[in-house]
């Protein structure tokens, strides 16, 4: 397996992989990852897709990506993933796979038509003081230490960060800066949570910093993610004729490891509850998602919490037992133990059920909700929030059967055993109702009318997760295995608890890319892995990164080392006539 840059061979069909006639794969979990690592064996590896077998411990696919009418629960939306151009892998995949509402063009043709026709912009991302934005919304208020602390992370090689906190290497002053509250907020980051991941996502998406205080860098599908991407993938590969093993659980994969080599001899299953053994050789490839975010989900109602849980599920539990066999296999333990229960367990979906409450949204949102457009433009959170409480609306509707008239909007509290400010209760211990109570108190709308509003024009249902943060846990290098372990022949280990170079999990592209790696190596493709976007080499990027994360500070203002050395080096009458110099006025610099 190899990488490229460039489209040269992108849309090139790869050769047909010798004896893969010969090949089954087995496909463990039904979410993302596997949905792709089954479109990759067919589309460029030419597996006959009736040897391809998925096996899923639910009823239905789409693992952590959902959106659905949940019976007894109503609309639940548990999350969802903020997408950009630059998911080269996602983007390949989609571009084979029908749309589900028009099979004359592809996923990413509709994707693309909608983000160029509607594009993704916020008009306020921050707000305090029960609705009003606020003040220095937009600016990120680094002070100097704190930019010099994320350059000093930027440079740190990821090989000095095993274990290491994000507290470990910002200063108190850092999270106060209007640059933390964006970062955190938008990608669920805790100060306890892993630098490493933190450098990893700074360098990935150093693209998109002049974009981060206004969501200009996204982009989001038409409806919910479950709809608009998995629902397309599961007619695909379906049409094609992959089978699914709905309601099976995969107890163990037992591996055979002789000397250097391992092969997949095994496994163990329950389908329908009854044991059931699948007996493999070399040809039977097999693919693992280990670990899962979403495993254990308990639902409340609008009346009732969702009930907290730390059950580990099978997810994790197969992972145990896969670690259990070789070191090699990861450490699952450093994702799901010893989390701190400060951290985000509970998401709601709240459905206003009339128009109370319109006003408010669009008073914040600065859009009519119904238009069929871009509303938020992403999450809004409260900063005086104890919760640290965000709320977002996508395009309306969100949901295929929603009732006209009516408004899907997603909760989250990123700070989950504080009591709240209107709700004196953690949101760990609130019912929907109370949820949607606070979220009101937030957005603005007058004490009395609170209860009247939560109980007549809205239902809330929430969600607890007990391992939604768990992607970020601090870790070390070998906690998460390989993609395809060293000297396995027919196993591989996809999706965000497995280990690629450069791409930050928490993403649908790391999902997939660790899907096409998989099948790309255990088939032998000659075809090339799209690279992930080097934004971090880019001169032009990082000066325009300088100037933007100095809130739009000429260099002469700064007051840090690095531009202090440079300017010592060279001075501006040194630069000018030179190419740095036009790269400097190009960055708005000087």
């Amino acid at each position: 397996m190899y990488y490229t840059t460039g489209n040269y061979e992108a849309f090139a069909k790869p050769k047909k992989p010798a004896n893969v006639d010969q090949k089954s794969a087995h496909l463990v979990g039904g979410g993302l990852a596997s949905l792709s690592a089954a479109v990759f064996l067919i589309r460029d590896g030419q597996m006959d897709p009736k040897k391809i077998h998925i096996y899923e411990e639910l009823k239905l696919p789409g693992g952590s990506l959902d959106g659905v009418l949940h019976p007894g629960h109503g609309f639940i939306m548990r999350g969802g993933r903020e997408m950009e151009n630059h998911f080269e892998c996602l983007w390949d995949m989609f571009r084979s796979i029908p749309s589900i509402e028009n099979e004359n063009i592809s996923v990413l043709d509709e994707f693309y038509w909608l983000n160029q026709e509607d594009p993704n912009f916020s008009y306020c991302r921050l707000i305090e003081k029960r609705g009003k934005r606020k003040e220095d919304d937009g600016k990120f208020t680094l002070d100097p230490q704190s930019i010099k602390e994320i350059v000093d992370l930027w440079m740190t090689p990821e090989s000095h960060l095993d274990d290491v906190k994000i507290n470990e290497v910002f200063s108190e002053e850092f999270f106060k800066s209007n640059f933390w509250w964006y970062w955190s907020t938008m990608f669920a980051f805790e100060k306890w949570h892993s630098a490493m991941e933190m450098r990893r996502y700074i360098m990935r998406f150093v693209h998109h910093i002049d974009g981060l205080p206004d969501f200009s860098a996204l982009k989001f599908t038409k409806y919910n993610q479950y709809y608009s991407l998995i629902e397309p993938l599961v007619k695909f590969v379906k049409k094609k004729g992959v089978n699914f093993h709905y309601n099976t659980k995969v107890e163990d994969v037992v591996v055979e490891m002789n000397g250097h080599s391992k092969v997949a001899k095994k496994i163990i299953m329950l389908e329908d509850g009854a044991k059931k053994t699948v007996s493999l050789n070399k040809n039977d490839l097999v693919f693992i998602t280990n670990g899962s975010i979403t495993e254990s989900t308990t639902y409340g109602t609008n009346n009732e919490a969702a009930p907290p849980t730390n059950a580990r599920g099978g997810s994790w539990e197969l992972w145990e037992k896969m670690a259990s066999q070789s070191p090699e296999f990861g450490r699952p333990w450093k994702f799901y133990k010893n989390i701190p229960l400060e951290s985000w367990f509970v998401s709601a979906t709240t459905m206003t059920l009339d128009k109370k409450l319109i006003p408010y949204i669009e008073k914040i949102s600065k859009r009519d909700p119904f238009t069929g457009k871009t509303v938020t433009g992403g999450i809004v959170t409260a900063v005086d929030s104890s919760w640290v409480l965000s709320y977002t609306i996508n395009r309306q509707p969100q949901f295929i059967n929603q009732p006209e008239g009516q408004i899907a909007v997603w909760i989250y509290g990123l700070l989950s055993n504080i009591p709240g400010d209107f709700i004196k209760k953690s949101i760990t211990d609130c019912s929907g109702n109370e949820i949607a109570q606070e979220w009101m108190y937030h957005m603005g709308v007058p004490e009395d009318k609170i209860e009247e509003y939560s109980l007549n024009s809205t239902y809330t249902t929430p969600c607890y997760m007990p391992y939604i943060c768990s992607y970020f846990m601090p870790r070390a290098k070998g906690d998460r295995p390989l993609v395809v372990p060293n000297g396995s022949e027919n196993l591989a280990f996809i999706g965000n608890f497995s280990e690629t170079e450069y791409d930050t999990v928490f993403t649908t592209e790391y999902s997939v890319r660790t899907a096409m790696e998989a099948v790309y190596r255990l088939l032998d493709i000659d075809h090339a892995v799209p690279q992930v976007y080097p934004s971090a080499y880019n001169i032009r990027t990082l000066l325009n990164a300088a100037y933007y994360l100095n809130d739009k500070r000429k260099i002469r203002e700064y007051h840090m080392p690095f531009y202090d050395r440079m300017l010592a080096k060279f001075g501006f009458k040194k630069l000018k006539g030179t190419w740095i110099e036009e790269l400097l006025r190009e960055a708005h610099l000087i």
